[in-house]
């Protein structure tokens, strides 16, 4: 028997649709239930590919024992934190709150029958191990509760309404800090204590891939000639497609990776991760020379197999899907490794000799005993590729046909989107081919989720879009399509900027503060870089775009949010990389390149390899080439070749 979240769109929900548990979904009959029938309120947040939740559904939510108890003295809800990311960072506050650090997924919330949330969880075990210390089981903890909900216990009501009060929106922070490029030393100090030598990174296990610190790093080294900032970048770049949390089969990345080699990684791959990491090193191939001097090709490949992957297996009409599952029904992990017996016959069968399979299996680190619970993943730590390799490739590419892919995710987010298609305009600049490729899925994006002037979160392919916008969609479909203008020189794009940066002003602004989402839940947007780049740093990248390309006002908003923020990026640049880096564009200030579309168009390689971070194209009616700052030009040149000398020499 089915319970209600077999109404549902989201694919997450969709999964938990038979379980025993008698789910709600977010609605307002599962509070007025809770409040009528006096009963406490348990609040699930996960997502659809994530490996906990899944652990946990297993382990919990499909237990009948517990859901028994659970239906009869609790109202349970199921969210979507990727369809309402207002309501998972509502949550995810509680969870900092209670706990003294940051929370992660599944997220477990027990809140009082008037939903005032008491105790906050992540994963949690079905009974309690005597073993773990500190640890609760879902059925000892559930017991427990609804105890203490039935005799109206006086204390665990009043630490409910002092979450409530903890959670009200803060005032304005401590007192500006003046903006000073030094900050940039500071955060180096910072980066450099975190960052891990062996194989890079900025931690040592679980390893995630900390886009916004790499691209920092890289522009500081670009800046200001450093060999520090840039061995960072590079060291952690090449250990990071080695194989493992980079798919060297099939192209993309996973998640994370589980130890500090980057080779065991929860399998989930996610379009955010994918889209990020792709324009990331589509930067680092332009900005990155290695010893003899050309080019470091390997990134500009690994940017593109991203892109590939994303484009062949991750979107339909035009839109790209959410994530991929970690799971399969074989067990995690299983469509992505290989048994070594499979992979020496496949060999085998392609005419490879026996001492020929031998050194390959080598090579690519393939065992008896494997390096993921006895199968391989596949893992290539030379420099320079064997004669063999992309042969070899496609022989394990075409292994994985055989099998059947992990669940995907079919739902669509706008911000999300944008991220993905804002890399493919990125490496448009290189590679001619992705240029239509970007402007179609713009294109697409904008037509489903911005419908009768509104800008809508997210939907399922095929779906009309209900939840609206949050700040994080505002901000990155804006920077996308700042993207999208200055390579297809097409004005509309600049104009749907403008339109949604002044909608999120008006919406999401006050003086210098921004909230992720107004309504049911008034949320802050964070200025900290967590799973991906801060909304509030994005809307000033957004905001100092137009404010060199449309009018200077929006610059004002740019430096409001910054001097807002001065304090804590002072002192703690670490923790917000990505505005740090607006702060030194803001400070240097862009390098806008105008002239007829023509040239602009033509010229895209020259200005994409030009040796400064803040440089911006518009389209205007000139035959030459200018180079104009915020309120002047500098110089004018024919030829495209000598826009970078143009470029460093004003700004000496």
């Amino acid at each position: 028997m089915q319970n209600r979240l077999a109404y549902e769109d989201s694919p997450y929900l969709q999964q938990h649709k038979s379980n025993p548990i008698d789910w709600f979904p977010w609605c307002d009959e599962a509070f007025e239930t809770a409040q009528k029938e006096n009963k406490p309120i348990f609040i699930s947040i996960g997502y659809s590919s994530c490996h906990w939740c899944h652990v946990m559904e297993k382990e919990v939510f499909e237990n009948e024992e517990i859901a028994k108890f659970v239906n009869a003295h609790f109202i349970c809800i199921k969210v979507d934190r990727e369809e309402r990311p207002d309501i998972d960072k509502h949550y995810q506050e509680v969870y900092q709150l209670l706990n003294r650090r940051s929370g992660g997924w599944p997220t477990s919330i027990f809140a009082t029958p008037q939903n005032k949330p008491f105790f906050a969880g992540t994963y949690i075990p079905p009974y309690t191990k005597e073993e773990v210390t500190n640890s609760i089981g879902f059925s000892e903890i559930t017991k427990v509760i609804a105890e203490k909900i039935a005799q109206n216990d006086t204390q665990l009501f009043k630490n409910a309404d002092e979450v409530v009060n903890f959670l009200k929106p803060s005032e304005h922070p401590k007192e500006a800090t003046k903006l000073n490029e030094d900050f940039y030393k500071n955060f180096l100090v910072q980066a450099e204590r975190n960052f891990e030598k062996t194989y890079g990174g900025f931690s040592h296990s679980p390893k995630f891939p900390h886009t916004a610190t790499l691209n920092t790093l890289l522009n500081i080294a670009t800046l200001y000639e450093n060999k520090e900032a840039k061995k960072m970048v590079t060291f952690t770049l090449d250990n990071m497609i080695k194989g493992g949390m980079y798919d060297l089969v099939e192209g993309g990345f996973c998640r994370y990776s589980t130890d500090e080699k980057w080779l065991v990684p929860h399998f989930e791959k996610m379009t955010y991760d994918n889209a990020l990491l792709c324009e990331l090193y589509t930067k680092a191939y332009l900005a990155c020379e290695v010893p003899a001097g050309y080019k470091e090709e390997n990134y500009l490949h690994v940017a593109k197999k991203t892109a590939d992957f994303m484009l062949s297996s991750m979107q339909e009409n035009n839109l790209f899907y959410s994530a991929s599952d970690a799971d399969s029904d074989e067990g995690e992990g299983s469509y992505f490794t290989y048994a070594k017996e499979e992979v020496c016959s496949a060999l085998e069968k392609h005419g490879y000799e026996k001492n020929e399979i031998a050194s390959i299996i080598k090579h690519l680190h393939v065992s008896d005993h494997g390096n993921f619970e006895e199968r391989n993943i596949i893992r290539y730590e030379e420099s320079v590729k064997s004669e063999w390799y992309e042969n070899v490739i496609n022989i394990l590419s075409s292994l994985r046909t055989q099998r059947e892919y992990p669940f995907i995710d079919k739902k669509v987010q706008t911000s999300w989107n944008a991220m993905m298609i804002k890399a493919l305009f990125t490496l448009s600049n290189i590679d001619l081919r992705y240029k239509e490729i970007a402007i179609t899925h713009m294109d697409a994006l904008l037509k489903t989720m911005f419908i009768d002037g509104e800008l809508y979160h997210s939907t399922l392919i095929h779906k009309e879009p209900k939840v609206k916008a949050f700040l994080e969609d505002y901000a990155y479909i804006g920077v996308a399509l700042i993207a999208a203008y200055e390579v297809s020189c097409d004005e509309l794009y600049l104009i749907h900027a403008q339109r949604f940066a002044n909608k999120a002003l008006e919406e999401f602004y006050d003086k210098g503060r921004w909230f992720f989402s107004k309504g049911e839940f008034t949320t802050q947007a964070q200025i900290s870089d967590n799973t991906y780049p801060s909304t509030v740093s994005v809307m000033i990248d957004l905001l100092l775009s137009l404010g060199s390309l449309v009018e200077e006002k929006y610059r004002t908003f740019a430096f409001k949010t910054l001097e807002y923020n001065s304090y804590d990026l002072g002192r703690k640049p670490i923790f917000a990389p990505y505005m740090l880096d607006q702060m030194l564009r803001y400070l240097k200030e862009d390098r806008v390149i105008k002239s007829n579309s023509k040239n602009l168009q033509m010229s895209s390689i020259d200005i994409a390899h030009i040796n400064y971070p803040y440089i911006l194209k518009k389209a205007t009616m000139d035959e030459d080439f200018l180079v104009c700052g915020t309120n002047s030009c500098f110089a004018n040149t024919k030829e495209s070749t000598k826009l970078q000398e143009l470029i460093l020499n004003s700004l000496t």
